[in-house]
């Protein structure tokens, strides 16, 4: 009897090392396409991010432009929100806020695709990376707000300074935020982007240009906001809670948001400290995804 007990306790030794080679073999075959962490730097799941978001007025996705994993969860993250309330308005900085019109004739069936691909100032990634969150809209009738400044108005401020955009006539002046715009030059983000500038005069122009992207951008949100509101643009326009954020706080203080911020790392099983405190959740992708363009 002895004996036999010995030998069942060896063999439950040698059941638990074998899961423990068997956990350990799977979990170095795991390669996640990504991780979802609080602004702590704690892993979350999918669901937790929506949910988080499903009681907010706005929510702000920050992407990075040619990343195929962040377009593909964009998609995921519209569909979560319209099933949770099928109030959704969807926002896109990748469409200039006089394109709305042929936005919005494409989107009620008026026009075909190739007249807004040919009408609409559409980013050259459009097929591959937003196409499917516009047909997404169309099909379930859900507003797209084309939420840009248009881009001349963007490089008039960038090459003459901001009291240009004074001498527009009314008539642009409906495309940008209402002047005169509040910015603040002393928050990080500015601050970072009038380093980059080449000299005081061409960096101040240059942040005051990001400014006025992400003030328009703000403004037009709020204006055309029906329900939720889920926003798409690159992960600087909203990142350290600073610009378009700061701007829909400034104007609607109560307003609740959620802000989700995307970033690339070498390894991704732990957020690097730097990546911490950019927003309510942090999208974790490893820095050598497939590019879409």
């Amino acid at each position: 009897m002895p004996h036999f007990k010995i030998s069942i306790i060896t063999m439950i030794k040698q059941v638990c090392i074998l899961l423990v080679l068997i956990s350990t073999t799977l979990s170095a075959q795991d390669k996640a396409a990504y991780k979802i962490f609080n602004k702590e730097g704690k892993v979350v799941d999918f669901s937790k991010m929506i949910s988080e978001a499903a009681k907010a007025d706005v929510v702000l996705f920050g992407e990075l432009h040619d990343n195929a994993i962040d377009h593909w969860l964009e998609l995921q993250v519209a569909k979560e929100l319209f099933a949770s309330q099928k109030e959704l308005t969807l926002g896109m900085e990748m469409f200039e806020a006089d394109d709305q019109l042929v936005l919005n004739e494409f989107l009620n069936g008026t026009i075909e695709e190739k007249h807004l691909l040919s009408e609409a100032k559409v980013w050259d990634n459009y097929k591959n990376d937003y196409k499917p969150l516009v047909e997404f809209a169309k099909a379930n009738k859900l507003a797209v707000v084309a939420s840009n400044i248009p881009r001349r108005y963007a490089n008039l401020v960038y090459r003459k300074g901001i009291e240009s955009l004074n001498s527009l006539p009314d008539e642009a002046k409906k495309w940008i935020a209402p002047l005169p715009v509040e910015i603040d030059l002393n928050l990080p983000g500015y601050k970072n982007m009038m380093s980059m500038g080449g000299s005081h005069v061409s960096g101040e122009n240059m942040a005051r240009s990001q400014a006025m992207k992400d003030a328009t951008m703000a403004y037009f949100l709020l204006k055309n906001r029906k329900g939720r509101l889920l926003h798409f643009h690159g992960a600087y326009h909203s990142q350290n809670y600073e610009g378009i954020t700061w701007y829909l706080k400034k104007a609607e203080p109560t307003l609740k948001m959620v802000t989700i911020h995307s970033v690339e790392q070498s390894d991704i099983q732990k957020l690097e400290d730097a990546n911490k405190n950019t927003a309510d959740f942090i999208i974790c992708i490893p820095a050598d995804m497939t590019k879409t363009y």
